[in-house]
């Protein structure tokens, strides 16, 4: 494990969480709520990971991705109730809700200022885990994303003066929005890791997805089989993002963190425990040190088990963020533990891990062709390795 050698920051405040579809969405805020808590509860956050208030995003900031006709019409929803099905809201993934503008513009504003955090250098790495609203599209809201806070920050990284950013999404989700806003952009690399669109939203994510005409091979895809856990997931993660993020070169890295890959969540298919994701957040960390000189922003994604993965996910996350990574058998604390049982009736899990030692075969040690996973990596490999300059084989 590499230490955090700079300062390290998380983009936080209370009114975050009102980004709230309703009591009956599966994206609640509690789960932001409840993994601030355990993390504050645990020492995690303080002098070592300083909370940092979090701004909201200018309509100029959020222009540099959406349309005008969008934002008009998220700000006319959230204060007439006034919309139509033209841009994505009142379904059942999107729900209006009240002052649903600024919310949104909030969560976009704590990306962008975790983003100038790490630019600046004020930070070295910097959080924002009710950010990673990865399914935003320019002129339209998708799959509980209102606005894309990642591809908002990230524009402000280039306008800032980065070169090359690499963006790589763990969600169990293929991160659309951000590729398709920087499809033809060669100067950001999106790497993402997700159950194949064969079988989940939004359908798309493809090895032969690689980049618009100017940038082939910068939209890379791992579209992985349903039933995927620690160690098939670990190893299609070691066969792909370590070779293109040393090849891209970039001067920061911006990752999305989605726990809804966990074999709890109830949207998807995956299967993996929280300490497999902690060892991909664990890699993604020494990735940035090794890659960009540390310098890391991180947000947060999908999640849909609130209280039993997401808090201690994102809390590993936190930790590791921090410089100062919690054992995987550290207990929950007994002042936590209280608040779920009064505040939800429910009983609390009672240590950070699931009891699993995460373990892989490397990439090197042999193909498997009769290996739906092992064709997923082939796939993607071939498709983009040669467009960075990498061999595809072993």
């Amino acid at each position: 494990m590499v230490e955090c050698s700079g300062p390290a920051t998380v983009v936080f405040d209370p009114s975050l969480t009102e980004y709230d579809f309703g009591p009956t969405h599966p994206m609640s805020p509690l789960r932001v709520d409840l993994t601030m808590r355990l993390a504050a509860a645990l020492g995690v956050t303080g002098d070592r990971l300083r909370l940092v208030e979090a701004p909201f995003a200018t309509e100029e900031e959020l222009l540099t991705v959406h349309e005008p006709r969008l934002v008009e019409a998220v700000v006319r929803a959230g204060t007439t109730a006034d919309y139509t099905d033209e841009f994505g809201l009142g379904s059942d993934d999107n729900p209006v809700f009240r002052d649903m503008h600024v919310a949104a513009a909030h969560v976009v504003g704590a990306s962008v200022e975790a983003a100038e955090q790490v630019w600046s250098g004020r930070s070295l790495h910097s959080a924002n885990i009710t950010g990673g609203l990865h399914h935003g599209m320019p002129g339209r809201v998708s799959g509980f994303c209102v606005y894309n806070d990642v591809a908002v920050a990230i524009r402000r990284l280039l306008d800032s003066g980065a070169k090359r950013v690499a963006y790589v999404d763990v969600d169990v989700h293929h991160g659309d929005g951000v590729e398709h806003i920087f499809w033809n952009d060669p100067r950001v690399l999106t790497v993402s890791l997700h159950e194949t669109g064969q079988m989940l939203f939004p359908g798309t994510g493809f090895a032969h997805d690689i980049g618009g005409p100017d940038a082939e091979g910068t939209a890379v895809n791992v579209a992985l089989p349903p039933g995927t856990s620690d160690g098939g997931w670990l190893r299609a993660f070691h066969a792909v993002v370590p070779p293109v993020l040393r090849a891209f070169e970039p001067d920061v890295l911006v990752t999305q963190h989605g726990c809804d890959s966990h074999i709890d969540d109830p949207l998807a298919h995956l299967m993996l425990t929280v300490d497999g994701q902690r060892a991909a957040y664990e890699a993604l960390h020494e990735l940035a040190h090794e890659v960009c000189g540390g310098r890391w922003v991180a947000t947060g994604g999908g999640g849909y088990a609130v209280v039993d993965v997401v808090p201690r996910a994102w809390t590993h996350l936190l930790a590791i963020v921090s410089g100062r990574p919690l054992p995987p058998d550290t207990d929950t604390p007994e002042e936590w533990r209280e608040h779920v049982r009064t505040r939800l009736g429910r009983t609390p899990p009672f240590r950070l891990t699931d009891g699993r030692t995460p373990a892989w075969r490397d990439w090197s040690e042999g193909y498997d062709p009769d290996s739906w996973l092992d064709r997923a990596i082939n796939a993607t490999r071939t498709e983009t390795f040669p467009r960075l300059g990498i061999d595809p084989l072993p």
